[in-house]
């Protein structure tokens, strides 16, 4: 029987040995490391993208006889550009930094109306928007469960978007509570009862209606159940 043949024959029956791996090349690396940010930051309702930079062209990658492992030496922290360590855990284990661009899109509230301070936040005050979050280092609120009875502690543009930070204490006023009202004069203060037509924390302006008279005035939110009533 000719070589070829009988190399050949080896082949068809398995037994003309394991097949030698290719070596690593830098393309590998930038994939485990683009795998591995795609998982990390994978979560219900994001879209992840992830680009890798090129290394160093000088240099020369050895081969792992183990599968590489990667991770993040900054833990959680989202940017948009992360390194990534990628290792070779056995042999003549080595670690390359891997410079990613890192963009994790998600569903976030934005103020759809210019909103001041003190101003509680309703349902049509804001919108959800997809937003680049890697972009958003005072962070985002996704849901009005976060928000709820909660007021503004600064004003916000129409088209911001709503940060933790912008959250203030709960409302001390809600709409439909029953408030005192207080109207000030030279010194002299009166006290009527009335209806909250709007909500706020102090220093919020909102709209009361007079229980007696039924007229409706403007006031500013002191103090928990209590309005100050505008000249």
């Amino acid at each position: 029987m000719g070589l070829a043949r009988r190399g050949l024959l080896l082949a068809l029956l398995g037994l003309a040995g394991p097949a030698v791996a290719a070596p690593l090349s830098e393309a590998d690396v930038r994939a485990q490391a683009e795998r591995f940010v795609q998982r990390h930051f994978a979560a219900p309702g994001s879209r992840v993208e992830v680009k890798s930079e090129p290394l160093d062209p000088r240099l020369r990658i050895a081969d792992c006889p183990a599968p590489l492992v990667a991770s993040l030496p900054g833990g959680d922290r989202m940017a948009p550009r992360i390194s990534v360590l990628v290792r070779c855990p056995a042999g003549e284990s080595w670690t390359l930094r891997v410079p990613v661009e890192l963009q994790v899109w998600r569903q976030v509230l934005v103020a759809s109306r210019p909103l001041i301070r003190g101003d509680g936040i309703a349902a049509a005050d804001v919108h959800a928007e997809e937003r680049d979050v890697t972009r958003l280092p005072y962070g985002y609120v996704e849901s009005m469960d976060q928000v709820a009875a909660r007021s503004l502690s600064r004003a916000l543009a129409a088209g911001s978007v709503l940060t933790p930070g912008a959250l203030g204490g709960r409302r001390m006023v809600r709409a439909g509570d029953h408030v005192q009202v207080v109207a000030e004069l030279d010194g002299i203060a009166v006290r009527a009862e009335g209806i909250a037509l709007g909500s706020g924390d102090s220093g919020a302006r909102l709209r009361v209606r007079n229980g007696s008279s039924g007229r409706v005035v403007d006031a500013v939110v002191r103090a928990p159940g209590v309005v100050v009533a505008l000249p």
